[in-house]
């Protein structure tokens, strides 16, 4: 270490001496990335710490392993914040442009069934989650979620299952704690290169005399590429503690294989259009909306 700072305040030249990076990169990378983030003197010079080194060295792992710059330093960034308990209140909180809308429950099925058809019927690998809040209320939905599981690269869902299962052609069953905010919410979120999806809803307290389809909740939906890539990494966050491996293993794909923003007006109309169909033939007391009782 060269001059005589301590070691929570290291000049750019030590931290390019630890990493390897050059200092013309540090300042590159700072400039377009935002990333290190260093603390600057009254005479302008740059000031890191040793956690700055750290995460440096992180990120240089990650791009040994075929990440690119940007996804590498996104992925060193989150795992640096606080996890995420809850998807509906990660995207509240991370995307606050987004606006929620109170629905009642036959409408938040419609409109998961209309993004999974949608997603079916594009036949795109999907990444996919789900979140069911009861064991009971997934097998009723067990049937279609096998068959959208089986074009899927991944595909996920959490409920309070009694233990982790990995079942042969199925999603990934891992089990939610009775304290765990996701035994509150609906999880849908379908990541591919071509379609994008995501929904998240939190039922509102005090609605057990309410009649079922009639029960609210608080909703965010949106087809946008990157609020449905941060959603997927919220959920990758979520099934951290009882899949490491998998989580891991699921963010290395997200970011290997990003989505594309040219089809989201697309996605968008196409949904639209099929839960409007659903919502109608379930005003004419048809059966165009399936059986899903996440809540």
């Amino acid at each position: 270490m060269t001059g005589s700072h301590p070691q929570s305040a290291l000049a750019i030249g030590d931290v390019s001496e630890q990493t390897g990076l050059a200092e013309a990169t540090l300042r590159m990378w700072e400039s377009r990335h935002g990333f290190p983030r260093p603390e600057r003197l009254a005479s302008g010079h740059r000031r890191y710490s040793e956690r700055d080194v750290e995460l440096l060295r992180q990120v240089l792992e990650e791009r040994a392993r075929g990440l690119s710059l940007k996804a590498a330093i996104d992925r060193v960034v989150r795992a640096g914040d606080a996890t995420e308990r809850s998807l509906y209140a990660g995207l509240r909180r991370r995307r606050p442009e987004l606006s929620a809308h109170l629905l009642p429950k036959r409408s938040v099925v419609a409109l998961s069934h209309a993004m999974e058809d949608e997603l079916a019927a594009r036949a795109e690998r999907a990444i996919l989650f789900g979140g069911f809040q009861r064991e009971r209320w997934y097998r009723r939905s067990e049937q279609r979620w096998r068959e959208l599981a089986r074009t899927a690269d991944y595909a996920v869902v959490l409920a309070d299952f009694p233990r982790a299962r990995r079942p042969r052609d199925a999603p990934v069953e891992l089990p939610l704690d009775r304290t765990d905010p996701l035994r509150r919410e609906w999880v849908l979120v379908c990541s591919a290169p071509r379609f994008t999806a995501c929904l998240a809803g939190i039922e509102r307290p005090g609605q057990g005399n309410r009649p079922d389809p009639e029960r609210g909740f608080e909703t965010l939906w949106s087809v946008e590429p990157e609020i449905v890539h941060e959603a997927a990494h919220i959920c990758c966050e979520l099934v951290a503690e009882p899949a490491p491996g998998l989580s891991r293993e699921i963010e290395r794909h997200l970011d290997r294989v990003p989505a594309r923003g040219d089809d989201r007006y697309d996605v968008a109309a196409a949904v639209t259009s099929r839960m409007v169909a659903y919502l109608g033939a379930a005003e004419r007391g048809g059966s165009g909306t399936p059986a899903r009782s996440d809540a």
